[in-house]
């Protein structure tokens, strides 16, 4: 890869997270409808926004319950090596997510972790979740113009406004919320039913398995090391609707 500068986008459940957070709070807290739900989404029938409205409509849980669960969920132990390596050769990462901010902050955050020294730096793009008296509410991200495939965060929109002008896209995912921004990206890193996915849409990607594993391959592509990356909008998640 050339000097320019890319940017590296990371999916967030079943990518950072080694089991999907909402899938998960589904499994545990949903009525059984939320599959049929699923099934819609997946055969393509309503996007992912309209799908986690409805999934989400369906779950009954405290917050201490979803914390609870959130707290329990295992993180790839090859995040650190991803970030410290992108931070090693100055490219901003941003995690952008289908998901909830809800979750991700949870996830990050926890203490044993010891994530903290390394969140400033990293932009989270994502939709919104916050318990509203006894439900929880969702709300999504905003951008000018809307998802042309109703997805509850427009990845490919979300790549295209934080990318550094020139230079080349990077996209590390797992999932069906991801085969949008693989289209969009000038790398993909794939595994599960997204490398599935490249494969029966001729999408040209680097398999792997963990992040440490795509880390090591990712440093093959990067420019040579030089000052350290500048924060990314530490924290930042665009506005909702």
């Amino acid at each position: 890869m050339s000097s320019i500068t890319p940017t590296i986008f990371l999916d967030f459940d079943g990518t950072i997270t080694r089991r999907d957070a909402t899938d998960a709070i589904l499994d545990a807290y949903a009525d059984p409808q939320w599959l049929d739900i699923e099934d819609a989404w997946k055969s393509e029938r309503i996007g992912s926004r309209e799908c986690l409205r409805a999934q989400m409509a369906l779950v009954t849980a405290t917050r201490q319950e979803i914390d609870s669960l959130l707290d329990g969920l295992e993180v790839d132990k090859g995040f650190v090596s991803m970030i410290d390596t992108c931070a090693a050769h100055a490219v901003p990462v941003h995690i952008v997510s289908d998901g909830f901010d809800y979750c991700i902050q949870r996830i990050l955050r926890r203490r044993s972790l010891n994530l903290a020294p390394y969140l400033g730096n990293i932009g989270i793009v994502s939709s919104y979740l916050e318990l509203n008296g006894p439900h929880w509410h969702v709300n999504f991200t905003s951008f000018d113009q809307p998802c042309p495939h109703g997805c509850a965060t427009c990845k490919p929109a979300a790549m295209e406004r934080l990318k550094k002008p020139g230079g080349p896209a990077i996209f590390v995912g797992d999932g069906l919320s991801d085969r949008y921004a693989a289209a969009y990206a000038d790398v993909v890193f794939a595994k599960d039913m997204l490398a599935a996915y490249c494969d029966e849409r001729a999408i040209s990607y680097t398999p792997y398995d963990n992040l440490a594993t795509a880390a090591r391959r990712l440093e093959h592509l990067l420019p040579q090391p030089r000052a350290a990356v500048q924060p990314a909008s530490p924290g930042k998640v665009f506005p909702t609707s």
